[in-house]
């Protein structure tokens, strides 16, 4: 049995580039020890062949010729823009929403407490509202909820009379050594504090797209 799940768990980690788990647990937008005096010393870069860490722009420098992507913010939540992304994995069924024009997606999910009134579909994981054209709010939802092991117990669970909710170990198995809370939470790293002088949280507003695959977040 034991053996079996391994090999559930092998095939799982395969399916995925060896550097997406360790991008959605790494801490973005804190100042850059190895430049601390520079102007722009804001991490908020990330190497897919060194798979190191955050990195500054000056970074940057010691990684030449190599795929370097860019994270941005929403909300205190990292995203990324599809167009980087997709050159490097697919991100078919993940929400899209458009922030300054152009269309992100989210690195890691976003807790809802509940879904609003008129819900149609939410995330297979989290249970965040979302068009009806997607099945995960994230990248990091799409990897809990496209595991093997994770769709294996689920069915289990069911059919013995349980609810969509399934055994918490479950959910660890295909993260190697996240915890249960981390895992629920998608691979969200802590949020960075604010520093002295930032400036004030903008709450986004969603808009559907014109287009009607995305959401527009607009802000005030």
């Amino acid at each position: 049995m034991a053996s079996s799940e391994n090999g559930v768990k092998e095939e799982d980690d395969h399916k995925w580039p060896p550097w997406l788990k360790p991008l959605l647990e790494t801490r973005f937008f804190g100042q850059c020890k190895n430049h601390p005096s520079a102007h722009k010393s804001e991490c908020n870069m990330y190497c897919l062949d060194c798979i190191n860490g955050a990195l500054c722009s000056l970074c940057l420098s010691s990684h030449q010729d190599h795929r370097a992507i860019q994270i941005r913010r929403s909300s205190y939540h990292d995203v990324i823009r599809v167009s980087e992304i997709q050159k490097y994995m697919e991100i078919t069924d993940i929400q899209t929403y458009v922030i300054n024009s152009a269309k992100i997606v989210f690195l890691n999910e976003r807790p809802q407490p509940r879904p609003g009134k008129g819900v149609t579909n939410t995330c297979v994981v989290c249970d965040r509202s979302l068009l009806d054209s997607f099945s995960y709010c994230s990248i990091g939802c799409k990897i809990v909820g496209t595991s093997k092991d994770l769709r294996k117990k689920k069915i289990r669970s069911m059919e013995m009379g349980g609810s969509d909710y399934f055994e918490e170990e479950s959910m660890v198995d295909h993260i190697g050594n996240v915890g249960v809370k981390n895992l629920f939470r998608g691979f969200t790293p802590s949020t960075p504090p604010q520093t002295t002088g930032s400036a004030k949280r903008r709450k986004g507003i969603p808009h559907r797209s014109p287009m009607g695959g995305s959401l527009i977040l607009e802000y005030c």
